[in-house]
């Protein structure tokens, strides 16, 4: 106990060593070898982890005519948000650890092709694939704008990874993925 009534821990293990403190914050406990907050719970009863995997990315720039080769694209997303265990590159989350991971994607699609059999969102991980599929041929015109969405808990196992690809089959390849569109997730348990 230090002289402002502040109180520290220091547990020192086999290979690492970690410090809990209480004080008028609350409770905060930090990997020592590391240098790095692991958990902290504030006065109000919040926890936050600051080293949960999380992450939210989105497109950098329009993705302007993509296929319609009837191919799965794999979808662009540069731009990161945040990325907060830093477990997504290249357009690929990779899970840290094993667990059930939140995951949800937002396709913002403009100039639709109406002439095309159907559009499928495809949201892949090591384990498994799941779809939102779109079949456009009961529009009269070439729709301006669409969403698809695809949200799960996946079961993931450490470095399984997950991305995002669009098909469109047949018709003209003018369809756009808008800048608002984004990839996201988090590990829930």
């Amino acid at each position: 106990v230090d002289g402002s009534g502040d109180v520290a821990i220091r547990i020192q293990g086999n290979t690492r060593s970690f410090k809990i403190e209480q004080n008028n914050y609350g409770l905060r406990i930090s990997d020592l070898d590391a240098g790095s907050e692991r958990l902290r719970i504030d006065a109000s009863g919040a926890m936050t982890l600051p080293l949960q995997p999380a992450f939210l990315a989105q497109p950098s720039t329009p993705q302007s005519d993509f296929g319609a080769d009837g191919n799965n694209d794999v979808i662009a997303f540069g731009t990161e948000r945040f990325d907060q265990n830093n477990d997504f590159s290249s357009n690929t989350f990779t899970a840290p650890t094993t667990g059930k991971y939140q995951l949800s994607v937002n396709l913002y699609l403009a100039n639709i092709e109406s002439a095309a059999n159907y559009y499928q969102l495809t949201l892949a991980t090591s384990n498994r694939e799941y779809f939102y599929a779109f079949d456009v041929s009961s529009a009269d015109s070439d729709p301006n704008r669409f969403t698809f969405q695809v949200n799960v808990l996946a079961d993931m196992d450490a470095n399984d990874t997950s991305e995002v690809r669009i098909l469109q089959v047949t018709g003209s390849a003018q369809t756009d993925i808008a800048i608002e569109s984004y990839f996201s997730g988090f590990l829930a348990c």
